[in-house]
């Protein structure tokens, strides 16, 4: 039941239509009270869509690819998270339009696994500079994005247009990573 509940908001909200839990119980075809033995209220059934989202969009940056280990991996990564957000708008700015409800243990453990797994691309990518920090600008950089193309402040009408400005943009602040192989006998030698 959990399960249908939640798909019926999700159908609700990329509609556009507003959601209760009452038009929701409507919706799904049960009684007014049903919703609540699965939600307590509307801010933890906006909780678990969240939820919902931060899993897809994991499993939307990592399925069926090799992990990043190039700069230009890390913009594929991001036409990625970009391309999610233009296809599921409403549940993206959902997702991240409001706090994380820090009280929602799930919730909590599907940002961080978000947040872990940028982490883990630039330590991959980048392993002689700050993970953390490479993360919060990566994801700052294509979280932005993201958000100026669905507000209509960059052009979205062709998608190939949109891969390329991720990819432009993720090129000028993480250019390719140049790993010099030097002959150890000759360094010696010098």
């Amino acid at each position: 039941m959990r399960e249908t509940l939640i798909r019926s908001a999700l159908q609700m909200l990329e509609s556009g239509e507003p959601f209760s839990l009452r038009a929701l119980a409507r919706d799904a075809g049960v009684s007014t009270a049903a919703p609540y033995r699965h939600f307590a209220d509307r801010e933890e059934l906006e909780s678990a869509l969240a939820v919902h989202g931060l899993q897809e969009l994991m499993r939307e940056l990592t399925a069926d690819r090799e992990p990043p280990t190039t700069a230009e991996d890390i913009g594929e990564v991001a036409v990625r998270y970009v391309r999610f957000a233009m296809r599921r708008p409403a549940l993206f700015h959902l997702m991240f339009g409001q706090p994380c409800d820090d009280q929602n243990d799930e919730r909590v453990r599907a940002a961080a696994a978000l947040r872990g797994y940028l982490r883990e691309v630039m330590a991959r990518v980048f392993p002689q500079s700050e993970p953390d920090a490479l993360a919060t600008a990566g994801w700052s950089l294509a979280h932005g994005l993201a958000f100026l193309h669905l507000d209509g402040k960059l052009p979205n009408a062709d998608p190939e247009k949109i891969d390329e400005r991720v990819r432009a943009a993720f090129a000028a602040v993480f250019p390719p990573v140049t790993r010099a192989k030097t002959n150890s006998r000759r360094a010696n030698q010098a």
